[in-house]
């Protein structure tokens, strides 16, 4: 896929968790086997809403990226990066527990993103 759909596509996704987790955290979390018990854990949940919308913002921006450029190249391997982490950290959560239920999901989603950053990035050298 070419730059703009795959970044479009990239901050759809992350413009929806966004929203979700500072809109709905106390009925999105308990999806994952997480509990919402007070206000700093429902705070925390729309602090995270910050990068998860900034991800989004600067994929949006950036969709018209020439290809093959090196700020292309820059940018798919900052996301890929960013999305490894991401892995890394879910992937904790589901292994000590912390996520159940639907909370596999989320290594597997950042997976997937890391996995097609890759990709794109790639399509880009």
């Amino acid at each position: 896929m070419n730059n703009r759909v795959f970044l479009t596509i990239h901050s759809v996704i992350y413009a929806a968790f966004a929203i979700a987790l500072f809109s709905i955290p106390a009925q999105l979390w308990p999806l994952y086997g997480v509990s919402v018990n007070d206000q700093y854990a429902y705070f925390l949940s729309q602090h995270n809403s910050i990068f998860l919308g900034g991800l989004a913002i600067i994929s949006f921006l950036f969709r018209d990226i020439a290809t093959g450029s090196q700020s292309a190249q820059k940018l798919f391997n900052g996301l890929m990066w960013t999305n490894i982490l991401g892995l890394i950290i879910t992937l904790y959560a589901c292994l000590t527990k912390v996520f159940t239920g639907f909370g596999w999901s989320d290594p597997a989603f950042f997976a997937l993103l890391a996995g097609l950053s890759f990709l794109q990035n790639q399509k880009n050298r």
